[in-house]
């Protein structure tokens, strides 16, 4: 099992056929999460395209999760958290926090996802809207959204299956500023396997 330290990036190389297993180990921390095509990082997951196919904001099992160019990268296999993911919102960023009043650096997703990268010796043409694995962003009739707090469990976790060769990274959300990693503000590790 390998850990997505608190507030930190984590990226692995994913073959076809393979699967990986993410887990919210304490069961509050969002995972945004992103894939990229082995040997051509300009093609990735994107959630404009996979809501496009899907024709529905958040993916169940059995549902695909399609790349830029509209090819299926990740099936989500199994999912005991609840299953409450966000497709919507993009990756924090340094932007992100000085807009919530922060004055100094804040740890963030984007900045998360290009260290994760450049940990495999990569660096990502651009920081594609994320999965964001285990976030409650709940919607209106009236097209509002809210910032929910984690529904998932310690221990649930989401299992994709690799449809292509591909790299894979996560970012254990530090937002510590609204409740998306729960009221306490306290941001955790969570872990993945490759299965």
């Amino acid at each position: 099992m390998e850990t997505i330290p608190a507030r930190r990036g984590k990226a692995a190389y994913l073959r076809q056929g393979q699967s990986i297993r993410i887990v919210n180990t304490h069961g509050s921390q969002v995972v945004d999460t992103w894939a990229f095509t082995a040997g051509m990082l300009t093609e990735f997951m994107s959630m404009e395209h996979t809501r496009a196919t899907l024709t529905k904001l958040i993916p169940r099992p059995g549902d695909g999760l399609y790349t830029n160019r509209r090819r299926r990268i990740l099936t989500m296999t199994e999912d005991t958290s609840l299953g409450a993911h966000d497709t919507l919102m993009a990756a924090c960023d340094s932007e992100r926090y000085i807009l919530l009043g922060v004055k100094e650096y804040h740890d963030n997703c984007t900045d998360n996802l290009f260290a994760a990268m450049q940990g495999l010796g990569l660096v990502p043409p651009e920081c594609p809207s994320p999965l964001n694995l285990f976030m409650n962003i709940p919607w209106t009739a009236d097209g509002r959204l809210a910032w929910g707090e984690p529904v998932s469990t310690p221990g649930s976790y989401v299992l994709f299956r690799a449809e292509m060769d591909l790299v894979v990274a996560f970012s254990a959300c530090p937002q510590d500023m609204l409740p998306i990693n729960g009221r306490t503000g306290q941001t955790t590790e969570a872990h993945f396997s490759i299965e």
